[in-house]
């Protein structure tokens, strides 16, 4: 064994020792114990059950509510293992914790690292962006860092780490904030790029950071040097290491979507695991690296994040959290809260709008965009992951007020989440950035009569968004001036930078199995209400069982009978709600007066209001064809 590795050994040996002593107890194989401080069986089911179900309702809840479900998971986490001795995952896996919260940090980084394409970014977004993090980053870990020694009192080593870590947001946080606040485009789309990218920029200077301050409780500077080295070395070879796996495996195998997830999370956890035995956290490095690789190489051909590995990564984040908060106990935050609010108070009001001004400086963004961007900020799940990760190990290396890093980055979470949660609408209001009620619509189909419906709603002053994969009917929408969507369906619909302002994705293809699928998949996702067209299953009342969404249209204008009808001259034309529908013509949309597009379903007629328009499918005729192209 080399002499890293077993100084690394050694130290494990210890932290086990130190959580075994501090709390765990012994170990019972039984269903039962019986022994003073022994975790049973029962106990260790009830603990993991517990969690699991916590994070999930958290999830749920926060879904419902239309908030962060982290304003739920951290509250919820520290009144658990506050009022219980059931979740107390310190108690349930004693030395295994850790580990499994660093590998469970790996997937969350591999997973942000694969958005971290910067290629993708274009117009004005850009440029704010760039500096956001090119010069926000810096400017964020430096003025924390020099805060937090005054107001804690803390070590050199120790603020610099809880600098880095309050560097990162996060699109877990962001995002639902934003679908809550419905801003302009230009500060939403700033927005969500910022919060995707921040994560593994973040976490990468998390993990240089901690190697740093871990070099330097070495006696030697040579040491120290040597140490820091050696951990982001260590973590750039495994990074490469497992990308070349992977690329053995995605590229020449080509094992398909299922068996390619998990042949993904396999080497994450395998290569992280290697890194961290033989430097501690190193593995953390080498996820993001490994993420960096598969999203910016050309020959991985970027695959696309499957739906098992989103939820994956979901239900990691959820866990993580319960845990993660269970572990911050009342006792260490006393003392910590006012200064917590000291330094809270410092990055929302003074290093964030300054950020915010110098990113901003010189572009066509107006006064009040800026000014939102200023006010958004909050902290998510890798700075927790990464807190719990890292000031685990710092303590053992007997850093100075390593131990205050995870209270006060829990409180610096529940602050800014709290704060941001009950203000971003407001503020958002007040500046005048709030996004009309207008829709705007995705159209997904292959046929011409949905170039056709295109063109139609247009002719109302909606403006829609276009998608196919046929090459002669995306000439069409090229050539009628639509906008149409460059890239896959499935993986455009998750990026919600590229969807900016889409309210409602219509799913119009030719192919049924397909509609139903993607319904399924993007139910509850960024792209707004789904809906799709009706089979003929749907319209005898026995949808598939995979399918989402809601079925457009009546029971008699299914997929079939609408290219029939088209094609045979009827016409997709607006009209106006005080105009009866011509016999032999179908209600498909209403258009009310704000802008909103209300479509008709197998389960609902929109009643006409005031100052409608209306979208129709015409009897065979000239004169309807012809109005609906005049809407150009």
């Amino acid at each position: 064994m080399s002499r890293v590795a077993a100084t690394s050994a050694g130290r494990r040996v210890r932290a086990a020792a130190q959580t075994c002593i501090g709390g765990c107890g012994g170990r019972n194989g039984g269903r039962r114990g019986s022994s003073a401080g022994t975790v049973t069986t029962d106990q260790i089911l009830i603990g993991v059950g517990l969690t699991l179900v916590l994070a999930v309702a958290c999830q749920l809840v926060g879904n419902l509510l239309r908030l962060p479900s982290l304003i739920l998971l951290l509250p919820v986490g520290f009144a658990a293992g506050a009022l219980t001795n059931d979740v107390n995952p310190n108690a349930l896996l004693g030395a295994a914790f850790q580990p499994l919260v660093s590998l469970s940090v790996a997937v969350i980084l591999y997973d942000a690292g694969l958005g971290l394409d910067i290629g993708r970014l274009k117009g004005h977004t850009r440029r704010v962006v760039t500096r956001l993090l090119v010069i926000g980053i810096p400017i964020t870990w430096g003025a924390a860092a020099a805060m937090v020694g005054p107001l804690f009192g803390m070590s050199g080593g120790a603020a610099l780490m809880l600098g880095a870590i309050l560097v990162v947001s996060g699109p877990t946080v962001v995002g639902p904030l934003l679908d809550f606040v419905r801003p302009t485009e230009r500060p939403r789309a700033v927005l969500t790029w910022e919060g995707s990218l921040t994560d593994p920029i973040g976490g990468l200077l998390g993990a240089v950071v901690f190697h740093a301050v871990s070099a330097s409780t070495k006696a030697r500077f040579g040491n120290q040097v040597l140490n820091f080295f050696s951990g982001v070395g260590v973590g750039v070879l495994g990074g490469a290491i497992g990308a070349a796996v992977l690329w053995l495996v995605l590229v020449l195998v080509r094992p398909g979507e299922i068996l390619g997830t998990l042949a993904q999370l396999a080497t994450v956890v395998g290569v992280a695991a290697g890194c961290d035995v033989i430097r501690e956290d190193s593995g953390l490095i080498a996820a993001i690296a490994m993420g960096l690789a598969v999203s910016t190489v050309r020959a991985f051909n970027a695959p696309e994040r499957q739906p098992f590995f989103e939820i994956l990564v979901q239900l990691i984040i959820g866990v993580l959290f319960i845990s993660i908060s269970a572990t911050v106990t009342p006792a260490s935050l006393r003392h910590l809260v006012w200064p917590t609010v000291g330094l809270v108070a410092f990055l929302v009001l003074v290093v964030r709008p300054f950020v915010a001004y110098v990113s901003t400086l010189r572009t066509d963004l107006s006064s009040g965009e800026r000014a939102f961007i200023g006010w958004m900020a909050p902290r998510g799940i890798v700075a927790a992951a990464t807190a719990s990760t890292f000031s685990t190990t710092l303590v053992n290396d007997h850093v100075k007020d390593a131990d205050k890093i995870l209270p006060i980055t829990f409180l610096v979470i529940v602050l800014t989440v709290t704060l941001y949660g009950l203000t971003a609408a407001p503020v958002a209001k007040l500046l005048g950035v709030v996004r009309a009620t207008v829709s705007r619509p995705l159209l997904a189909g292959n046929d011409p009569w949905v170039v056709e419906l295109g063109r139609a709603l247009r002719s109302t002053g909606v403006s829609a968004v276009m998608w196919t994969d046929d090459a002669d009917v995306r000439e069409e929408i090229q050539q009628a001036g639509l906008e149409l969507l460059p890239n896959d369906l499935i993986r455009a619909t998750g990026e919600s930078a590229e969807l900016e302002g889409v309210t409602m994705t219509l799913l119009l293809m030719n192919e049924d199995g397909f509609n139903a699928l993607a319904a399924a998949i993007l139910t509850g996702g960024e792209s707004g209400e789904i809906y799709r067209l009706g089979t003929p299953a749907d319209a005898q009342g026995t949808p598939p069982s995979y399918a989402g969404g809601e079925v457009l249209f009546g029971p008699h204008l299914g997929r079939d009978s609408l290219l029939r009808r088209y094609r045979s001259g009827s016409a997709l034309v607006a009209g106006d709600t005080d105009t009866p529908v011509p016999a032999g013509d179908d209600l498909l949309f209403r258009i009310r007066a704000d802008g909103r597009v209300v479509p008709v379903t197998m389960t609902s007629l929109p009643r006409g209001e005031p100052g409608d328009r209306t979208i129709l499918l015409g009897s065979p005729s000239a004169s309807h064809r012809g109005g609906a192209r005049d809407g150009r």
